[in-house]
């Protein structure tokens, strides 16, 4: 009986082992959020209009984890995602003081402004690298694709990335802090087909995975911040970890 015991023990040991190291190799942790993305059915306007009918039965993420010191002040983020057969759509939702945006030409380092952004695989192995989608409040984009952070980075063309519809409700470039309590409302479609241009894509569908995070940031204001949607465990504020992206469903 003791043997018998003593060798069942062991085969539960070897399961869990098994089951972990698959975890390990997909760079899936026990720990991950989940998100499930809706099949949106009906054509969408992107205006930057977060209570329009397509989004309203549509499950929000609140974004609250920080990295490193906490800031002044905290803002409220929310983001929801959509996807049909040849886009995947995203509406970031803020409500923040000392807004500030200078960035005004793709690829300009939006990541100093108020912004928002989205790194992303568009399948469930994070060793084929990674999209950087970065936004400021004022709608200008920052793209690129990277194996790990600047390495084997693909700068996406600029004219694919024009391809991208972007819609925000502040307008102009803010080059003087706002220091009042601001909402703003930012959206975005990305087609499919500029991906493909450039990684191997598993095309949304039902039940396909991709891995991802979302963010906000403003590391060149009076209050910056380095807030993610799943945690990420580092010393030092950093988007670039892969390993810390959580699971994007789709349904």
């Amino acid at each position: 009986m003791k043997i018998s015991k003593y060798i069942s023990n062991i085969v539960i040991i070897i399961i869990a082992l098994v089951v972990t190291q698959s975890c390990t190799n997909n760079g899936i942790k026990n720990n991950t959020s989940e998100y499930i993305v809706e099949h949106l059915k009906d054509s969408l306007t992107i205006d930057a209009n977060w209570n329009k009918p397509e989004w309203e039965n549509v499950a929000a993420i609140k974004i609250t984890n920080n990295i490193g010191e906490n800031p002044k002040f905290s803002p409220t983020t929310f983001v929801k995602m959509l996807y049909d057969d040849e886009n995947i759509y995203i509406i970031f939702h803020v409500n923040e003081k000392y807004i500030k945006a200078v960035g005004t030409q793709i690829n300009d380092y939006v990541f100093r402004d108020s912004a928002v952004e989205f790194f992303f695989t568009p399948s469930n192995n994070i060793s084929e690298g990674y999209f950087n989608l970065e936004l400021n409040c004022i709608g200008t984009p920052y793209f690129k694709h990277q194996i790990r952070f600047k390495e084997n980075v693909i700068d996406i063309d600029t004219n694919d990335i024009k391809k991208i519809e972007i819609a925000h409700t502040l307008l102009g470039a803010i080059p003087k802090e706002i220091h009042k309590l601001t909402k703003w409302t930012l959206e975005c479609k990305i087609p499919i087909s500029i991906l493909k241009k450039y990684v191997k894509v598993n095309s949304p569908a039902h039940g396909v995975i991709w891995r991802a995070n979302f963010y906000k940031t403003a590391d060149a204001t009076s209050n910056p911040h380095y807030i993610t949607w799943n945690k990420i465990k580092s010393e030092n504020p950093n988007f670039h970890l892969p390993r810390f992206f959580g699971t994007i469903k789709f349904k």
